[in-house]
């Protein structure tokens, strides 16, 4: 098993808060760019309204 120490982590372009890697972003870790489903949204409303 690893450690979360281990595990590789990004930036939230939304937030800006740290995240890890979990396992169902195996496949598309490269692609990953937020945080969680919320700041997407946020991120989409953001560039709507600009």
């Amino acid at each position: 098993m690893r450690r979360s120490a281990d595990l590789p982590a990004k930036q939230c372009e939304q937030c800006q808060r740290p995240y890890q890697w979990r396992r169902k972003w195996a496949r598309c870790w490269d692609e990953v760019r937020y945080c969680s489903e919320r700041c997407r949204r946020e991120a989409r409303l953001a560039r709507r309204l600009a």
